[in-house]
């Protein structure tokens, strides 16, 4: 009998000293000045850790079971799957989600707009929770593990801390995040954004379309979300409303998979700028128009597309990046000289100051084409120009200290794609938790992580989320 609790309680002492350390990290400044002026501690509180690495057991099984059922809810045939805002699949995919937290015992919620809440209440009333999760809404025809590991997952975290008996001194919060991608009205991280406090989101709002010239309020009308323009406020979250936040995700990348590391640790997120150009020029027959004369729109973004590549690449850092993921010609026909071009350029770095500095080059340049070829630049619109985030140390470190004490490899990494990490990292400290995808597929239907990976992820996320609740 001893020989086989010596290990265990090896573990819990272990696991006993983390949380005190992390506890002293993030100590009440107040509590802590009460306590050194009256000599006397003001918390009574022991956290004890009954967890033990044999005992993170994760139900793999039922787990890919939940992952394939919800990929049944989408608006396209297998393998691939469609999930937008506010469609009846997106409706129906809801309801599967709120009736899993249901199940496993948390107390469940929804603000104005559809984010989802679980909660698991700690054992002292009045502490910010610590919360994990991501999103389940999927782009056209893409795979069934983007964003859904990081709900699902988190759910199987729960249940594996709930089975292990273990109890949280701080809740335990599972959110599923409304409208990651910005499939149906252009926005991305739509809920993520609201719930970090974005006014410029919720005006902008307001007017907002989507392809069918349908509004989002009657869109979210149509999910069951009766909503108005001032009640989107509600939505806001204060700073400080979270200890922390984590969000278990596939790479979307293939380094882990081409390394065989198990564990991404994501210290620093990049962050996304969107630019709409219009060059205008004067179009005319391909065969009569002379090559001298023309006034050539086609080759102005052609010259432009080129120009994004040049100046991300003479940036010198491997984390800049730059994509033109929509360019478009009019008129359109073989035979005819392109009178407009519009552009849609994509520029990512986790420098801010760098990512700026190349945005401000591709805009002199533009100017400088329009010059030469004698067309107009009649538009040069930053859509959006997010800051970066980074990771909270002590929130990295916790996660490298579980992945080691469950014997996982693991490195640290950026993510060059932008998650609801991104924005709740304007109220909450966070982290991120990168597990591997086969090639590094995503968007695709291809897209797809291994069971043992994903159960990989879930005790690293298990494990977190017990040490930091109790800190």
């Amino acid at each position: 009998m001893a020989s086989k609790l010596s290990p265990f309680l090896s573990f819990l002492l272990f696991s006993f000293l983390s949380a005190r350390v992390l506890a002293t990290i993030y100590e009440d400044p107040t509590r802590k000045t009460m306590e050194e002026f009256s000599g006397y501690p003001t918390e009574t509180h022991s956290p004890f850790l009954s967890l033990s690495s044999s005992s993170l057991s994760v139900d793999m099984e039922g787990l890919q079971k939940q992952i394939d059922e919800l990929s049944t809810f989408s608006d396209s045939p297998a393998p691939s799957v469609t999930r937008v805002l506010y469609s009846e699949k997106d409706v129906l995919a809801r309801r599967y989600i709120k009736g899993l937290m249901d199940q496993v015992g948390l107390a469940v919620r929804e603000d104005a707009v559809g984010n989802i809440f679980g909660r698991w209440d700690g054992s002292e009333i009045g502490l910010p929770a610590v919360a994990t999760g991501s999103h389940i809404d999927a782009i056209p025809f893409s795979g069934k593990y983007d964003g859904v590991v990081g709900v699902l997952g988190a759910l199987e975290a729960i249940k594996v801390l709930k089975r292990s008996g273990f109890q949280p001194r701080r809740p335990l919060e599972v959110i599923m995040f409304t409208s990651e991608e910005p499939t149906r009205f252009g926005i991305s991280c739509l809920g993520s954004r609201l719930l970090a406090g974005s006014e410029v989101l919720a005006n902008s709002l307001r007017e907002a379309v989507d392809g069918q010239d349908i509004s989002f309020f009657d869109a979210a009308k149509f999910a069951g979300y009766n909503i108005h323009p001032e009640d989107l406020p509600n939505v806001f979250l204060k700073n400080g409303s979270y200890f922390g936040f984590l969000e278990l995700h596939i790479e979307q990348g293939p380094i882990l998979e081409e390394e065989g590391v198990p564990i991404g640790i994501v210290s620093a997120i990049a962050a996304p700028a969107s630019i709409k150009v219009e060059f205008e020029g004067n179009g005319g027959h391909a065969g009569a128009v002379l090559m001298p004369v023309r006034n050539d729109a086609g080759l102005a973004a052609a010259e432009l597309a080129l120009a994004v590549e040049k100046h991300v690449i003479e940036s010198g850092s491997m984390d800049t990046v730059g994509t033109v993921g929509i360019l478009e010609l009019h008129p359109g026909a073989i035979n005819s000289i392109p009178s407009k071009a519009h552009l849609e350029i994509d520029t990512r770095d986790i420098d801010e100051k760098r990512r700026n500095g190349v945005i401000e080059k591709i805009h002199q340049t533009a100017i400088k084409i329009s010059t030469n070829r004698r067309v107009k630049l009649s538009e040069f619109k930053i859509i959006n120009q997010d800051p970066p985030a980074l990771s909270e140390k002590l929130i990295i470190d916790t996660i490298e200290i579980a992945a080691q004490q469950l014997n996982l490899g693991h490195k640290r990494m950026i993510s060059r794609a932008y998650h609801d990490s991104l924005f709740m990292a304007r109220i909450s400290p966070i982290g991120m938790i990168f597990i591997p995808c086969y090639k590094g597929y995503s968007h695709k239907p291809e897209e797809y992580a291994s069971m043992e990976d994903i159960a990989n992820g879930v005790k690293v996320l298990a494990l977190t989320l017990a040490k930091l609740s109790l800190a």
